[in-house]
């Protein structure tokens, strides 16, 4: 029996690399196995959007990668996300200046010091917040830039890493999947689908609600857990790495005007940010310019010259390696797939299992489809143009209502973006704050299975009540 349980404690989660590579692997014999087919693309006269003709599916010559391609792909893959990547490094570089001017410390330590006895209730206040922004403005890879306020606001009143990057994350996930106005998923299946924009507006807003109070309930138990005892934290070796950085509420660092100056244009920074995506469609090249001249102006005006900035802004970017490449190794998955043409082939094969599927149950077989098509397309708006040309026929044949189909589109890619590791707003969250996928994966997977239960009620009540 003893020896049976040191092996049980002997196993370990293989490293995140390895994980990634396997799903490679695998992805690269399919190409051998799986036929290889397409989609005709055309062009929406009415919209200008790529989609796909939901009848031109064909079967094409097999094109399966070989051992040099499969290797070539990482290298591809990282160049094909370098915008993401670099992204990633930016904002870590850019917030390392602002944290060593001391600003963040003294500014955090007075919230958190009015929070010490009911810190609990800053994780739904940061869900909220965050998923206002996921539900109007689609905020995904952009709630990276605040994960590091989160994260010494967690700890500072008494929590991990995990609870940190939660209440940022999952707020802006839970806004995003609801889609309550989300342009880039509810706006574009809407459109494909010949609906009212933003039409049935109240269902998801029901649906947010009830997102937001399971998932402050989730991570409120776990924080009071830590918070009564630390080696229940599921980044404990982290959190005693970090110790140091801890803010003490007992010993408040002194807020000078200096610190004041650096915080006004963190907060001046972020607003130009949030009205540029809003306005204007910033994306990942204008927030990366906006946060890097912040990080700067933060850095000088904290009194540090052109050195120390340039040191910090090296020693910020060197944290986040592991997790930046991560992006863009793990995009080699989506890249063999097409290369071996085979994921057109399972986007048609999935949608042929739904049209198979008895009337009564179709809508939640939808709802299974577009959650697995979403490892296979993170792109909301990608998997919209992908997939709605196939499920909008397919829901006027099988009598499930359009309204629902998008609605089990919406759900179905919102749901896993908050653990798939090659989604930007995921490794970019985890990459900032340190805290290895694996041990984020095991923690939320409890969540993400309440999510998709959730979700499938939700999907067949709509259906059931004629949610049009």
């Amino acid at each position: 029996m003893d020896a049976e349980t040191n092996k049980k404690k002997k196993f370990k989660v293989p490293h995140t690399y390895v994980i990634i590579g396997i799903i490679i692997l695998l992805m690269a014999i399919s190409t051998y196995i799986v036929p290889a087919g397409e989609y005709t693309r055309v062009v929406d006269e009415a919209t200008g959007r790529t989609v796909v003709d939901p009848d031109s599916f064909t079967y094409v010559e097999q094109t399966p990668i070989g051992p040099f391609e499969l290797f070539m792909t990482i290298p591809n893959g990282l160049v094909e996300s370098a915008n993401i990547v670099f992204f990633i490094f930016v904002i870590a570089g850019a917030f390392e200046i602002i944290t060593a001017t001391g600003a963040i410390d003294s500014g955090i330590s007075r919230i958190a010091l009015k929070f010490r006895n009911s810190g609990k209730w800053i994780i739904p206040v940061f869900l909220v917040i965050f998923s206002i922004f996921g539900a109007t403005i689609g905020l995904a890879e952009e709630s990276l830039l605040f994960v590091p306020l989160g994260v010494m606001l967690a700890r500072a009143v008494g929590y991990d890493a995990i609870v940190g990057v939660a209440m940022v994350l999952l707020g802006a996930a839970s806004g995003f999947t609801s889609g309550a106005m989300n342009p880039f998923t509810v706006g574009v299946a809407q459109g494909l689908a010949e609906l009212t924009l933003f039409s049935g507006i109240t269902f998801r807003l029901i649906i947010l609600a009830v997102m937001l109070v399971v998932t402050a309930i989730y991570i409120m138990r776990y924080a009071e857990k830590v918070k009564a005892n630390p080696q229940l934290s599921a980044v404990y070796e982290l959190e005693q790495a970090e110790k140091g950085k801890i803010l003490n509420l007992d010993d408040l660092p002194e807020l000078t005007t200096r610190h004041i100056l650096v915080l006004l244009a963190l907060l001046a920074g972020l607003v130009a940010i949030v009205i540029g995506v809003f306005n204007y469609d910033w994306y990942i090249t204008e927030i990366s310019t906006a946060f890097l001249i912040t990080g700067l102006a933060g850095g000088f005006l904290g009194g540090m010259g052109p050195s120390r900035v340039s040191e910090k802004f090296v020693q910020g970017a060197r944290g986040v390696v592991f997790g930046a490449l991560v992006v863009g190794i793990a995009r080699a998955i989506l890249i063999t797939m097409q290369s071996g043409m085979i994921l057109d082939t399972m986007v048609h094969g999935l949608s042929q299992v739904v049209s198979k599927l008895p009337g009564s149950i179709t809508a939640g077989g939808m709802f299974i489809v577009q959650s697995l098509l979403n490892f296979l397309i993170p792109s909301g708006s990608g998997q919209a143009a992908a997939t709605m040309p196939i499920m909008v026929p397919l829901a006027d044949v099988t009598g499930v209502q359009r309204q629902v189909a998008v609605l089990a589109f919406q759900l179905g890619d919102g749901f896993s973006n908050a653990i798939i590791p090659y989604t930007a707003s995921c490794m970019g969250s985890l990459s900032v704050a340190n805290v290895p996928w694996e041990r984020w994966a095991k923690w939320f997977i409890k969540l993400l299975g309440i999510w998709y239960l959730i979700g499938m009620i939700f999907v067949i009540v709509a259906q059931a009540i004629g949610y049009a």
